[in-house]
């Protein structure tokens, strides 16, 4: 079955240039291409929803931030890829915050994307090279909980550092020597823990020190 995607930018060029390129492998099919956020939501409201949005940040009437916000509320079961030409951590985390599942610039090569289009619609995050080394300097700076006072194990915080460095079950399963079914129990019962919704909250929460 393929991966069924749209993708929400206001330039017509890009719009098609990404076309032609996802539809180069017969795992991607294009189902549309969108100008903003609204007509996004608008879509995903007539046909019920989508694998993979490949989302713009700076879009006019709404942009991609907000987009995914309304996005996610609505059809969490979607995964968001912001693409953008903006190298902005404000725009990194707020997206990643809102829900979205990576982060791409927009000069990233034909095979890193569609790569990339396939690690998030099975369920790992991903982001661009620069974004992920802000991650890590994040990762340096001094947290502002304990996570023990949510009753974290030893074990679950190793997890949690995986989860934030982008690894997917498996290679977070070779890490800490556990099968790959009980890595997914683990998490399941850290987002139980925490109260919250995906492997990307658990990322933001502990990158930002326990607050969302």
């Amino acid at each position: 079955m393929r991966i069924r995607i749209i993708i929400v930018d206001d330039d017509e060029l890009i719009c098609s240039s990404l076309k032609i390129i996802l539809e180069m492998t017969n795992e991607i099919e294009v189902a549309a291409t969108l100008s903003n956020g609204d007509e996004a939501m608008g879509y995903l409201k007539e046909t019920g929803g989508i694998d993979v949005i490949l989302m713009d940040i700076r879009m006019p009437v709404c942009d991609g931030v907000l987009a995914t916000k309304r996005i996610m509320e609505a059809f969490p079961e979607s995964k968001i890829i912001m693409l953008t030409t903006f190298d902005d951590d404000r725009f990194i985390f707020e997206a990643l915050k809102n829900g979205a599942k990576g982060y791409l610039l927009k000069n990233v090569t034909p095979d890193k994307l569609i790569e990339g289009i396939r690690v998030v619609y099975h369920g790992s995050m991903l982001l661009h090279p620069n974004a992920a080394a802000k991650v890590t300097d994040m990762l340096s700076k001094k947290r502002t909980i304990s996570f023990s006072e949510y009753g974290i194990t030893e074990t679950e915080m190793e997890i949690i550092r995986y989860i934030a460095d982008g690894l997917t079950n498996k290679g977070i399963a070779e890490r800490v020597f556990l099968s790959e079914g009980t890595v997914k129990n683990k998490i399941s019962e850290v987002l139980d823990k925490l109260q919250l919704r995906d492997r990307t909250q658990i990322a933001i929460f502990y990158l930002k020190g326990g607050r969302l």
